[in-house]
């Protein structure tokens, strides 16, 4: 398995971070495999998949990049730098450090990727800046449109995390943010189920970065900054086919019964704004009727306030109060 060794000092010291880099990367990865987690995921390739698909036929160095770089099991690692983890992250920044990558770094990595010798189409010297400008065109095309929906997902994502980590440690937190990570206690951090050396990471900062696709990665900057990438527990699907029991529905209106069957989790007004699509202050009104009604409760995390279903709430939901969320 591949397994980080994490002290306790730079554990103490992690964070979150939401990265513009790393969506528009994960994007990228669902664009190439063409497959879709749910029904808005589909029209979001649908929408976009034809135009991705012209680009790369256009551009068969960069198709050929795109496949070599993303390897076996391994990706050149100047396609996923890890974020600086310092301020707001800017694209454009952020895309700099992988348009920057020395050509003879850029091929290296690539040979790593594979497994062997860079075909002969790619023994040249801007491979860098060709994967930057497929990134750049990722996000122009396709996640910028909807970024400051996105953001809210992985900002809600981050809040209901650190509720997590208040309530059930660093393993509650982690054992589910991505496949093939669990906390394996001591200071090992499992982060997939390939057989890879151990690696020590101490001294280092370690970050947490969410995406709104289901894509899931592990980048650093050896002895600076190591990053797990991990697919938020929002999603970007279209709020109206969002199930609501049909009963339900009509005994407290579909809009607020839509609010008490996405709270099987616990979650903060923010993250139902994103998910649900309506106004805050209707999701506040809603909330306070079902918290007078008995069917929530609430509980502070940090400085977000978290909601969560009651086992009253459960029932009339229709579901096992022993039930995760549906993702």
């Amino acid at each position: 398995m591949g397994w980080w060794l994490v002290d306790s000092d730079t554990l103490a010291e992690s964070r979150f971070v939401v990265s513009p880099l790393a969506e528009a990367t994960a994007c990228l990865y669902t664009l190439e495999k063409a497959s879709a987690a749910h029904p808005a995921e589909r029209a979001w390739l649908d929408a976009h998949l034809p135009a991705y698909r012209a680009r790369l036929a256009g551009d068969p160095i960069t198709a050929l990049l795109l496949k070599a770089a993303r390897g076996r099991n391994w990706t050149a690692d100047f396609l996923t730098p890890a974020p600086a983890g310092e301020g707001e992250a800017v694209f454009e920044e952020e895309l700099a450090r992988v348009r920057e990558t020395p050509p003879g770094v850029a091929q290296a990595d690539v040979e790593v990727a594979l497994r062997g010798p860079l075909p002969a189409p790619l023994r040249r010297t801007d491979l860098a800046e060709r994967a930057a400008d497929l990134l750049e065109w990722v996000w122009t095309r396709t996640v910028l449109p909807s970024w400051p929906r996105r953001r809210r997902i992985m900002e809600a994502d981050i809040v209901a995390r650190v509720g997590q980590l208040s309530q059930g440690g660093w393993a509650a937190a982690l054992d589910d943010m991505r496949p093939g990570m669990r906390w394996l206690g001591g200071d090992r951090l499992q982060i997939n189920t390939f057989d890879y050396p151990p690696r020590r990471i101490g001294g280092a900062r370690l970050m947490f970065v969410p995406v709104t696709t289901r894509q899931a990665w592990a980048s650093w900057t050896a002895g600076l900054r190591y990053a797990l990438i991990y697919p938020c527990t929002g999603t970007l699907a279209d709020p109206a086919r969002a199930p609501v029991p049909e009963a339900l529905g009509r005994l407290l209106g579909p809009a607020r019964a839509r609010v008490l069957t996405l709270l099987a989790a616990p979650k903060s007004t923010t993250h139902l704004v994103a998910l649900t699509g309506q106004p805050l202050g209707s999701v506040g009104r809603h909330l306070k009727v079902l918290l007078d009604a008995g069917l929530v409760r609430r509980r502070r995390a940090g400085r977000s306030v978290l909601y969560y279903r009651t086992p009253l709430g459960d029932a009339l939901a229709g579901l096992d109060p022993e039930a995760g969320e549906d993702r």
